[in-house]
Formats: C-alpha cells, structure tokens, sequence
C-alpha cells in the first residue's frame, strides 16, 4: 500500500484556502508517495494553472491519484439532477488534465436535517422530502452515475463513491449503488471515519469494492466529532481482500495541520512494517 496525503488536511473549509502546492511540498518533505487534491480548493481551473501543479507534483515525484469532487444526485428536479451529472462531466475533465486516475463522487443526500450535529446525532441518515422516498433517491443517483460511466471509461477515471452521509452512510447504501450500477469505473472509496454504527463490520463489508481509502486521524480533538479507529484491523481487512492503493490521510483534527498529518503517517508506516505486503 501506498501512503498520501489529501490538501483537505490542511484546509477544512475555514480560513484562506491553503495552496495545494504547499500541501505537495509538505508531502514530500513526509516522503509520502502523492496527493488527493480537494477540487474547491483550487484556486481555478485555467489551463496554466493546472500545467503548474502537474509540473510541481513531477518536480516531487508526487502523485495526483485523486480528484476529490462534491455532487449532490438526491434532488427531485431532473434538470436539477442533469447539472450536477454536467458538473461532474467538468470534474473528469479536469482530472484527466491533471492526471488524476479517479474522482471522489457522493451521492448526496436530501438536505432535510441542516445541523451536522442533529446529522451526526442520527448516524448519517435523514428522512426524505415529502412526497418522496429513499427509491426514488436511489433511483436518481443510481440514473445519474450510469450517464457518467462512459466518459469515465473514455478518459480512464475511476468514479470513487465514497461512504459519506444520506444514501451511503450505510454498507448496505454504498453497495447497493456499485452493485446496481456494475461497473469496473465504479468502485469505492471507503472512509474509515464516516460510518457510526459498526465502523470495522461495514469497511469490511466494503472492501471488496474499494479502490481508495480515506485515512481519518483526530489528533488534537477532533474538527467536528472524533472515532475511535482501530487502525492495525482496517489495514487487515484492505490486506484481506488484496488492496495494494492508496491510503489518503484526512486530517481532521485541531493539532496544527503538518503535526497530525506527520503522526497519521507515521502511524500507518508502524503498522505496514509490521508484516510483508500480499505480492
């Protein structure tokens, strides 16, 4: 397995947006192997900007392994669903400028419960808009991933839904999704902090699909709530089903941001050493 770095660790959507090139300078001085790059965190998408940071990561002999993008597919509105499809047609397209392999999707979800803590207080899940039902949202999201798979395969993106509140913030919701939709350019990308009931029963039930993992540490107390994470059985399991990827660090705690993110890496580099890696 492979060791990153995702620029989301040193920017959690507060304050001037850190510099993705100071989070690649950061990994290399970490002597990790590349770096997720959270899409809003860009500073635009113009082509020489873009070329710059292509150029730096090669500079470093860095990574860009992922794109980490935001889309919302719960929503009603077919025309509302087709401009976030649209949205995320533009996404592919800046990943494969940037040459990243795969994009971060969400599903999304209602929007009905607008306190994170009331959403975290109800694991993850809210009820539906009246009128509607959780089919109807899997059927969208569901509708809306299928028109994306065949410009995912024409550029070679693997679209990474990750376990992240409304329809996945269960395993059963996360695979629902994959296995309906059954396609090698849909895999997973299991975060080990974003399911609160059984968190080590469904990453396992997961694995199978991931092809990515968000690395969750909350040194300092965590940002918004905190995980006991059981890091040395999350590797077991990725090793169980033959998972050779990247582990993508999320720093998400208070520790200044280069601290935490120096702990994670040395956390995981402790318990990699500790036995040979499948071949």
């Amino acid at each position: 397995m492979k060791i990153g770095v995702s620029t989301y660790s040193f920017w959690h959507f507060r304050g001037p947006k850190t510099p993705i090139e100071y989070v690649m300078d950061r990994a290399w001085e970490l002597g990790l192997d590349g770096v997720e790059i959270l899409h809003v965190q860009m500073e635009s998408q113009d082509k020489s900007y873009v070329n710059m940071l292509k150029r730096h990561a090669l500079s470093l002999g860095l990574d860009i392994y992922c794109l980490a993008t935001h889309q919302n597919f719960v929503k009603p509105s077919r025309e509302d669903r087709l401009k976030e499809v649209k949205h995320t047609e533009r996404c592919l397209e800046l990943a494969y400028r940037l040459g990243a392999p795969a994009i971060r999707i969400n599903s999304g979800r209602w929007g009905t419960v607008e306190s994170f803590s009331e959403l975290m207080a109800r694991k993850g899940s809210e009820p539906p808009l009246e009128g509607y039902t959780e089919e109807d949202a899997y059927r969208w999201v569901i509708d809306s991933i299928n028109m994306l798979i065949p410009l995912a395969e024409e550029y070679g993106i693997v679209l990474a839904l990750e376990n992240h509140w409304g329809l996945t913030s269960t395993p059963e919701g996360v695979l629902r999704i994959v296995e309906t939709v059954n396609s090698p350019w849909l895999r997973v990308l299991m975060d080990t902090g974003n399911f609160l009931e059984n968190p080590l029963g469904s990453l396992e039930a997961i694995a199978p699909y991931t092809c990515l993992v968000h690395v969750k540490t909350y040194y300092g107390g965590g940002e918004w709530y905190e995980l006991e994470i059981d890091y040395e059985k999350v590797i077991d399991i990725l090793r169980s089903v033959g998972f050779k990827g990247y582990l993508s660090i999320e720093f998400e705690g208070r520790m200044e941001p280069y601290r935490g993110v120096k702990k994670t890496v040395s956390l995981l580099r402790r318990i990699l050493s500790k036995s040979i890696e499948p071949c």
